[in-house]
């Protein structure tokens, strides 16, 4: 196979995948002209994607001929961190109803911060939604500071070199969690805690929220309590 053909299989795999990522962040359906614009592809190479996609039912079309994602999606997200999901979901399951809070692992996925399951409370009609594979950069909000907290400020610029280790990471390990007020989303607040996952890169367990009638520091002992819980799950 000549270094050319390699090249265009990669690029084809890379539009492939980046297809799902734009579906997966449209708060709607997309046609085949804007999913071809949102790419920079022409509409013919965008229709070869997407029935191959659907061929695995990654993505579905309506009647209309919107996009949007496939049920196959949901079997690949169970084996992601599988252990990390089946220990977390019960404690986050607790966590949101106690708090009247959406409650969610956090994960490391190279420069960003991924949420890997979220559960929001049953009673409460107010609560922020965070949807799974939802990401920001480190460098905004507490999960991010949590996980930062982790690791030694040597340790994380040899894992992730190039990317600032927050000043608020040293406070956070010192009280077993962070902290963040408007750094993602205007108005909203989160607090988060480590989790260290044995043999592999820390996660965090977190909370979003507008207000609270918790104070901070609460939140943030009952949330590194849920934390430490996920930790012996997974010992």
């Amino acid at each position: 196979m000549s270094p050319d053909t390699t090249a265009q299989h990669s690029q084809t795999l890379s539009r492939g995948l980046r297809s799902l990522e734009i579906l997966a962040d449209a708060p709607r359906g997309l046609s085949i002209a804007e999913l071809s614009a949102a790419l920079g592809v022409h509409r013919s190479i965008a229709y070869r994607i997407v029935r191959t996609l659907e061929d695995h039912s990654l993505i579905v079309r309506d009647d209309a001929g919107k996009i949007t994602s496939g049920p196959g999606l949901a079997a690949l997200a169970r084996g992601v961190s599988r252990d990390l999901q089946t220990a977390a979901l019960p404690e986050l399951t607790v966590l949101a109803n106690e708090l009247g809070m959406t409650a969610f692992v956090a994960v490391w996925d190279r420069h960003d911060c991924v949420t890997l399951v979220t559960v929001e409370p049953r009673h409460s009609s107010a609560a922020v939604a965070q949807r799974p594979g939802t990401r920001h950069a480190f460098s905004a909000g507490a999960p991010g500071i949590a996980i930062q907290s982790a690791v030694s400020q040597e340790d994380w610029e040899r894992l992730a070199p190039g990317q600032l280790y927050r000043e608020e990471a040293a406070a956070a390990r010192l009280q077993g969690f962070a902290t963040s007020h408007d750094e993602v989303i205007a108005g909203l607040s989160s607090v988060a805690a480590p989790i260290r996952v044995s043999g592999g890169l820390p996660a965090a367990v977190a909370v979003v929220y507008i207000r609270s009638a918790h104070p901070e520091a609460e939140l943030g002992l009952r949330i590194a309590g849920s934390a430490r819980t996920i930790e012996e799950q997974l010992s």
